[in-house]
């Protein structure tokens, strides 16, 4: 996590110092969070729905030359997908500003993936019980990059149930690993995810990190 001034920012063209409100002149704590996922899991709708600012989307149509490597089972009205990455921001009382980076989902774009991921403290993964096995490659990634990550199942309208228990079961989780159920469509329930990543990478960063993530994490806990 690093601290910096908006006054440290690009100035106008002019030379002065821009003020056009996207940081305040204060001390901040930014926190770089991934959020990871299989196709079609709801990632862009997620990271719209936390953004305190107009989300960054890369998004394109699909296509029919695209169906043979991106399944459209149990996604009908799926439409459009992103293509190198969704951007959102939102800033928690403390001072904490989480940038959250969405990634593409498919396997083609790994090597984009490596790249947004580099910096990042931790990652969301999300998950869907109609595909849960669509996730085991996504958290392979994640672990691949050594980032700590919380898994959030997102639920659809037609999608079955299932404890958590059972959930953690088939997903083969670590037990430190954070699981919950959200709706990426409810703002609520997916601070709570955010939450729970940001306690498990308190929990894994260093001894001397973790004075700074302890005030992170009580942040974030007073705007859930």
């Amino acid at each position: 996590m690093d601290s910096v001034r908006s006054g440290d920012r690009a100035g106008s063209p002019e030379g002065r110092p821009s003020r056009v409100g996207y940081l305040p002149d204060r001390d901040q704590t930014l926190m770089k969070l991934v959020v990871a996922g299989p196709f079609g899991v709801g990632k862009t709708t997620l990271i719209r729905t936390l953004s305190e600012i107009a989300t960054l989307h890369t998004e394109e149509a699909m296509t029919e030359s695209g169906r043979p490597v991106d399944d459209l089972a149990g996604l009908p009205e799926k439409s459009t997908t992103t293509v190198a990455v969704d951007f959102g921001r939102l800033t928690l009382p403390g001072n904490l500003v989480l940038y959250m980076f969405g990634t593409p989902g498919q396997r083609r774009f790994f090597p984009l993936w490596q790249d947004v991921a580099r910096g990042a403290l931790g990652a969301l993964v999300l998950a869907d019980t109609r595909r849960l096995a669509d996730s085991f490659e996504i958290m392979d990634m994640v672990e691949e990059q050594g980032l700590p990550y919380a898994v959030a199942v997102n639920r659809f309208p037609d999608s079955p149930e299932h404890p958590v228990e059972v959930l953690r079961t088939h997903l083969d989780l670590h037990a430190a690993t954070p699981l919950l159920l959200c709706d990426a469509r409810e703002r609520g329930s997916s601070l709570d995810a955010l939450v729970a990543l940001a306690e498990h990478v308190l929990d894994t960063l260093p001894a001397t990190a973790a004075a700074t993530a302890t005030a992170a994490t009580a942040a974030t806990q007073e705007g859930s």
